[in-house]
C-alpha cells in the first residue's frame, strides 16, 4: 500500500541526496565549472521540493542528532565516545528515518553516544 509506496520513494530521496552532496564538494569555488554549480542548484532544488512534497502528505523525515535513543524511531549502528554528550544521546545519523502520518516508516540508522571507557 501506501506505507511500501513511500519506503521505496524515500531510498529514491537518498541517493538524490548523495548525488546532491557529492555535486556540492564538486562545485566549490575553486572549481570554475559553472555548469556543475548550475547542476548542483537544480539538484538542491528538486531535493527541497521533494522534501517539500513529502511533508505535505505527511511524509516527515527524521532529525534525530542531539536526541535521545529511542527503538520505536531508531537502530543503533555504532557506538561512539560520549565526548560531551550524555550517553544514549543520537551523535550522528547513517542513514535518515522516516515517519508517514506520525508512525515509522523506516528506522533511523544511527551512532550512539556511549562513555568513555
Amino acid at each position: 500500500g501506501i506505507q511500501s509506496f513511500c519506503r521505496d520513494l524515500v531510498e529514491v530521496a537518498d541517493i538524490l541526496e548523495k548525488t546532491t552532496e557529492s555535486a556540492a564538494g564538486e562545485a566549490e569555488p575553486s572549481n570554475p565549472n559553472p555548469t556543475l554549480k548550475k547542476i548542483y542548484e537544480g539538484l538542491s532544488l528538486i531535493e527541497a521540493k521533494l522534501q517539500s512534497v513529502f511533508a505535505k502528505h505527511g511524509l516527515q523525515k527524521m532529525n534525530p542528532v542531539g536526541g535521545k535513543y529511542d527503538p520505536y524511531d531508531h537502530e543503533i549502528v555504532c557506538h561512539v565516545p560520549a565526548e560531551g554528550l550524555q550517553p544514549g544521546t543520537i551523535a550522528l545519523v547513517t542513514q535518515d528515518g522516516y515517519k508517514l502520518h506520525g508512525r515509522t516508516i523506516r528506522h533511523a540508522l544511527v551512532g550512539v553516544a556511549v562513555e568513555s571507557q
